[in-house]
């Protein structure tokens, strides 16, 4: 049966599941989305077809929900999707399926994998992975893949309950939380990021950029206010330099000059930018 996994990865954690995954699955063809998404329509061509992201704020990237809602996965008969995050609870399968319902499709089965993270590099407390932290994730992860594959071969219905979240979110705070993210939506993104003197005009930021929100003008990158952000903090990530910093926002104070940055041991800048 030949399979399709439509990812999408701003920092490498989905991209490195999307390759295990395709290791391991016969007949396995991975279709970055960023690349489909001016097609009027996308037309799946797998039996199998499978959606590989990471989690943002609750729910799935923005990006994910634009390419949802011009797929047409007529061509599956089994359709599975795989999270990577942090460890916030996630609230995504319910809204993929509501997309698929209207193809008259369902997920057949999802999975959450916990993984090392950037979500809160703005947050005091930072703290980026230690290299054995990372190899102790990855073992993990490596485990929860072979368990994985196998339900997927086999086309096993598996809708997994989210019980293995760090961050539990109370009501209040997903209201306030998918609320926020579906105005960043509407209004086309954030528009929070900065480079600041240790920008040596590298251009990274600019290549690795997923919507083209990013320019290089005299030399120095500006985050255009008309151009939508997909919010996969890649610019932040994968500066050389770790110029690029996020504002302050209201009721926010960032730290992202004081901390660190995700190190990406599962991709590149190139891995990144190859998606456009």
């Amino acid at each position: 049966m030949s399979t399709e996994i439509y990812y999408f990865s701003g920092t490498g954690n989905s991209l490195h599941v999307a390759k295990e995954l395709q290791k391991r699955i016969p007949d396995t063809k991975l279709i970055p989305v960023v690349s489909l998404l001016d097609d009027d329509i996308i037309q799946t061509s797998g039996e199998s077809i499978g959606f590989v992201f990471p989690v943002h704020a609750l729910t799935i990237p923005i990006a994910f929900k634009k390419f949802l809602r011009k797929i047409d996965p007529s061509s599956a008969k089994y359709i599975f999707a795989v999270a990577t995050r942090y460890g916030t609870e996630f609230r995504g399968f319910k809204t993929i399926d509501g997309f698929l319902k209207k193809k008259n499709k369902i997920l057949d089965s999802h999975f959450i994998l916990n993984m090392g993270h950037n979500e809160e590099i703005r947050r005091e407390g930072y703290k980026v992975p230690t290299e054995a932290e990372i190899l102790k994730i990855e073992s993990s992860v490596q485990e929860r893949l072979d368990y994985i594959y196998k339900i997927i071969v086999n086309q096993e219905t598996h809708q997994e309950k989210d019980t293995d979240y760090i961050v539990p979110v109370n009501y209040l705070m997903e209201k306030f939380v998918l609320s926020a993210m579906a105005i960043s939506e509407y209004i086309g993104g954030v528009n929070y990021f900065y480079s600041d003197s240790k920008c040596t005009s590298c251009q990274t930021c600019e290549k690795v950029c997923l919507s083209g929100k990013i320019k290089i003008a005299d030399k120095k990158p500006v985050w255009q206010k008309d151009v939508f952000c997909y919010m996969c903090y890649a610019c932040v990530n994968l500066c050389p330099s770790e110029s690029v910093q996020i504002k302050d926002i209201p009721c926010i104070k960032s730290y992202t000059k004081e901390n660190g940055r995700y190190p990406h041991p599962y991709a590149t800048a190139n891995d990144i930018l190859i998606q456009k």
